[in-house]
């Protein structure tokens, strides 16, 4: 049986999740719940949220970074060159696994079959942005949690969704 995907995302009404490399958004209370989650996880993500991810290297993250820079492997680091070897080398290391983006390895992970849990904070707002989380709303879910929350700037709502295989 496959490891279960854990998709971690935040993302606006309008499905942005980012700006040039980096969040829109500066939510307190998600960047913990964010940080929390994935904790000691095997985190799979793209070269640019890795750059960008300020504690990629912290929390006892296991990282499967998907790029063709071989230079990015280190103690910490395992280089992937595709969605599918990145998932390859998180199932073999011990641990839960964490989908973290960006755009393109969040579509090619919603496209397949197979267990997911998508840990989505909804914001409720329209903004700019660059970087798109791909439509999920066609995809069968289960909500296992929701709970509604803000601070100064925003109202969002945390979800988590089980993918409901056919």
């Amino acid at each position: 049986m496959p490891k279960t995907l854990n998709l971690m995302v935040a993302c606006s009404e309008n499905r942005v999740i980012g700006v040039e490399g980096r969040l829109p958004w500066r939510i307190a209370e998600d960047l913990a719940f964010f940080h929390k989650e994935t904790a000691g996880k095997v985190i799979i993500l793209g070269r640019i949220c890795y750059q960008t991810w300020p504690r990629a290297r912290e929390d006892g993250h296991k990282l499967v970074v998907i790029t063709r820079d071989k230079g990015l492997a280190d103690d910490l680091v395992q280089v992937a060159s595709s969605v599918e070897e990145a998932i390859e080398i998180a199932e073999r290391t011990p641990g839960e696994v964490c989908v973290n983006g960006g755009e393109r390895i969040y579509a090619e992970v919603l496209a397949m079959e197979r267990p997911m849990r998508l840990y989505l904070t909804l914001v409720h707002a329209h903004v700019e942005g660059d970087t798109f989380f791909p439509e999920w709303r066609h995809i069968a879910w289960r909500e296992v949690a929701k709970r509604e929350s803000s601070d100064a700037n925003y109202r969002y709502t945390f979800y988590t969704l089980d993918r409901i295989l056919k």
